[in-house]
C-alpha cells in the first residue's frame, strides 16, 4: 500500500502496522475512535483523551521535546505526526528508524483528508469514512446558524507575549465556523502583538483559549481593564484546534458560544 502524508511525501506499507505511537493529542483521540486499542503503544503528556489510554499507556514525552530513545524502544512501525505540533528535528529523528506520518491541517477539508489517510493507515478506512460523515452533519445541521455579519475577533493562544491565531491557520477556520470573524486574516501563522497594536486592531471580542496557554478567568478580568469596551470570551481550545474525531463537538459548542 502507498499513501501520500500532507506534505506529499510517499509512505510505503506492506501491512497494517501493529505497533503505532501518536504524537499529536487530537490524532490520538481519533485512533481511539476508530477503534484500535492494543496497536497504540505509545502517546504524548499531553494526549489527555481518552482518559483510559492517558492512564495505561506509555507517554514518551511532550509534542515538541519527545524522547526519541523511549520511542525507539517500544519498536513502533508506525508513528503519526504532525508539522505544526511537533519539531522538526524530532520528526527527522524519527524517520531515520520507521515509518513517520506528517500532518499538515489549516482547513476543515486538510482535517478530512488526514482522517481519510489514518483510516486507510491502520486499516479502518470505513471507521474513518463514517466519522467524516457525522462531522459534515453536525456541521450542516440547519441549527448551526452563525451570524450576519460575523463579528470581529481576535483569538490568544498565548500571553507574554501575546500571540494570535492567524488566517493561515485551523482555528481562523473554525472561529469562521463558530460565528466570527478573525480580525488578523491577512497576517500569517501566530503573531505576536503588542497591547498597542490589539488596542488598534478592528476587534469586537477578544476569545482567550484555554490551550496551550491555560487561560482563566483573572486573565478575562486582567484584559477588561486594558479593554473595556471589547467583550472578552474565555473558550475551550480543543474545539478550536483539535482537527480528529472530537470536530464532532465542536458545532454544538459554538452554538452555546453565541448565546
Amino acid at each position: 500500500m502507498i499513501i501520500h502524508d500532507q506534505l506529499r511525501r510517499e509512505l510505503h506499507l506492506e501491512k497494517f502496522p501493529s505497533r503505532i505511537i501518536s504524537v499529536v493529542p487530537s490524532i490520538t483521540e481519533l485512533l481511539f475512535d476508530l477503534g484500535l486499542r492494543e496497536e497504540v503503544v505509545g502517546i504524548t503528556k499531553f494526549c489527555i483523551h481518552p482518559e483510559e489510554w492517558f492512564r495505561t499507556k506509555q507517554r514518551v514525552g511532550g509534542t515538541k521535546q519527545l524522547k526519541i530513545d523511549l520511542i525507539k524502544s517500544l519498536q513502533p512501525d508506525l508513528i503519526i505526526s504532525n508539522k505544526e505540533e511537533n519539531t522538526q528535528s524530532d520528526i527527522e529523528a524519527l524517520g531515520a528508524f520507521t515509518l513517520v506520518y506528517i500532518s499538515d491541517i489549516k482547513t476543515i477539508y486538510d482535517a478530512y483528508k488526514m482522517i481519510t489517510d489514518v483510516g486507510a493507515l491502520v486499516g479502518k478506512k470505513s471507521a474513518a469514512e463514517k466519522l467524516i460523515a457525522e462531522i459534515k452533519t453536525t456541521f450542516n445541521n440547519p441549527k448551526q446558524q452563525t451570524r450576519n455579519p460575523k463579528p470581529k475577533a481576535l483569538y490568544f493562544i498565548w500571553r507574554d507575549p501575546y500571540m494570535i491565531a492567524g488566517g493561515d491557520t485551523f482555528i481562523s477556520e473554525m472561529m469562521n465556523k463558530a460565528g466570527f470573524e478573525n480580525a488578523v486574516a491577512h497576517l500569517n501563522r501566530y503573531p505576536e502583538l503588542s497591547l498597542e497594536q490589539i488596542l488598534n486592531l478592528d476587534s469586537e471580542i477578544l476569545i482567550l483559549s484555554s490551550e496551550p496557554f491555560p487561560f482563566k478567568q483573572k486573565h478575562i478580568d486582567e484584559m477588561q481593564k486594558i479593554f473595556p469596551d471589547k467583550k472578552i470570551i474565555l473558550a475551550n481550545g480543543e474545539m478550536f484546534s483539535w482537527y480528529g474525531s472530537r470536530m464532532k463537538l465542536a458545532p454544538d459548542y459554538f452554538r452555546q458560544l453565541q448565546q
